[in-house]
């Protein structure tokens, strides 16, 4: 009983998973940033990144941190960052 009532609290105290924008690739992101840290990230650097910003921090994440996607993933994510979270025009 007592593992149950830590299990329920350790599951109330668990942030919400972050939102991200509905679009093409979305799950995409949300599956291959999003198990590796959380997806805030993407919100709190938008104001900050251009369309080629965003391609270098997925470059970045998989030459430095070994994120293991392909090529045609890694379009996948730069498309959907660019298009949901890039400058708007």
């Amino acid at each position: 009983m007592f593992r149950f009532i830590i299990g329920i609290g350790m599951l109330l105290a668990t942030p919400a998973i972050a939102q991200l924008k509905p679009g093409v690739g979305q799950d995409t992101v949300e599956a291959s940033c999003g198990a590796c840290h959380t997806t805030d990230y993407i919100r709190m650097n938008a104001p900050f990144l251009s369309a080629e910003a965003w391609k270098a921090e997925v470059a970045k994440m998989r030459a430095a941190f070994g994120s293991p996607i392909d090529d045609a993933v890694a379009a996948e994510i730069v498309q959907y960052l660019t298009t949901e979270y890039g400058p708007k025009k």
